[in-house]
């Protein structure tokens, strides 16, 4: 506890002004209280490419790499062997083989932290609302503001698709249904919820959409914010359940060629979200890994470890095809690929050869999206295990991507009467805007 009796009048004065301020309605965003001071940051990128590694993706077997280790000797370092970058002094794990000439444009974030260690859900909470789990309020996840703050591309289009299983840390909280996702998990067909039967004509569909239409009654008298959402809700699904926005999910339209290039089911759901970007989607997020091709996923405890190799390749494969894509379809600088997981691994081995987990140091990933590239960002000391300059909070890295998009990363948005901070009073990576 603090005593010094200065710093207890410091605190109170503080707190009756916060107080007053609030009181005569003077509270105001931070960006716009302090504008004189930092000006707003802005991109101009349109979309997100959402790449989540479910597990927790190691930083010091990937984007991080140190000194070798030895699992059997336990010497604690790396997995792998580390090579060379595009970016000169940048190295990244020996399966990232397809990356590493694309680092340049490339930032791994190497010193995102968060204090959340040892429970899964509530990391993955934090790494998608950028906030801890409150009783009080359920906070939107990033995909929600994005798709609340932007809206979709395109009129045709939903501003956020979810490719995976849904959970409630990908929803919208007190936004509400207008800001939530539009979901698949299999890629060979568009979301179940949206396809027709076969035996259902255009014909039989107009009539159930004039039936529905009659009995909704006049949508103006609703003054409830939630049935008002769940009515345009209901309005956007019949609209994107016609076959225009479902040629997206025809992925047999793409040249062979590219989708070998893109591989497995991972890839083939990266390519969808490059046509879904291409129809309008605001925000997409690709989950992965659904096949657990070493058994475990990115929670590399115990044996777990020794397959991952397998998911670092397929990442490898998939976001290198993906930015070249991009490229070529002139989509790069619109797109911002983002890859975050809920948090990293210590470079000690466990008792069988896995690792654990650390949230104190880890890599997220930032391509693409009109960003000033510089290969890493951040730097932790010489096992990855502590940050030595450049720390990032969670809200510091959404800060980021709201910026890339234009959003105003210290606006307030409102749950009811009450004001809460877009990204927690985070602030952007100024450098990659230079």
């Amino acid at each position: 506890m603090n005593s010094d009796p200065s710093s207890l009048c410091f605190s109170r004065r503080q707190s009756l002004a916060a107080i007053g301020a609030a009181a005569g309605g003077l509270l105001l965003p931070r960006a716009a209280a302090a504008s004189s001071a930092s000006p707003l940051i802005q991109g101009n990128a349109e979309h997100v490419i959402s790449i989540w590694l479910g597990g927790g993706m190691g930083q010091i077997d990937t984007f991080d790499p140190k000194r070798q280790g030895d699992p059997a000797a336990k010497k604690a370092g790396s997995y792998y062997a580390a090579v060379d970058t595009a970016v000169p002094g940048v190295q990244v794990c020996e399966h990232l083989q397809q990356l590493a000439p694309l680092m340049d444009h490339v930032t791994a974030v190497r010193t995102v932290n968060h204090e959340v260690i040892d429970e899964h859900a509530a990391a993955t909470n934090r790494m998608h609302t950028g906030r801890a789990v409150t009783g009080t309020v359920l906070y939107p996840s990033l995909g929600s503001i994005v798709a609340n703050q932007r809206g979709a591309a395109s009129d045709g289009a939903p501003p956020y698709v979810l490719i995976g299983y849904p959970n409630v840390t990908r929803g919208p909280g007190f936004l509400g249904a207008n800001s939530g996702y539009l979901y698949l998990t299999d890629t060979s067909q568009g979301p179940a919820g949206l396809s027709r039967p076969p035996e259902i004509t255009e014909q039989r569909q107009s009539r159930r959409e004039r039936f529905l239409a009659n009995i909704g009654g006049d949508a103006n008298a609703i003054t409830d914010r939630r049935v008002r959402d769940y009515e345009d809700a209901i309005k956007q699904s019949l609209k994107l359940s016609g076959p225009d926005f479902n040629r997206a999910f025809q992925l047999t339209q793409e040249p062979d060629g590219l989708r070998n290039r893109y591989g497995g089911e991972f890839g083939q759901r990266c390519l969808l979200s490059r046509r879904l970007i291409e129809r309008g989607v605001r925000f997409i997020e690709v989950s992965h890994n659904l096949n657990f091709l070493n058994g475990a996923g990115w929670d590399v405890h115990n044996e777990g470890i020794l397959n991952q190799h397998e998911l670092i390749r397929e990442l490898d494969t998939a976001v290198s095809a993906l930015m070249i894509d991009l490229k070529e379809k002139r989509l790069a600088d619109k797109t911002l690929i983002v890859i975050t997981t809920e948090f990293g691994r210590p470079p000690e081995f466990d008792s069988a050869g896995g690792r654990g987990h650390q949230g104190r140091a880890f890599s997220c990933v930032l391509a693409g999206g009109g960003l000033s590239h510089c290969g890493a960002y951040g730097e932790t000391d010489e096992l990855s295990k502590k940050i030595v300059a450049d720390p990032v909070s969670v809200p510091d890295f959404f800060a980021t991507i709201c910026a890339a998009v234009g959003i105003d990363y210290g606006k307030y948005l409102y749950d009811g009467d009450r004001p809460v901070p877009v990204t927690d009073n985070g602030n952007p990576i100024a450098k990659l805007f230079a």
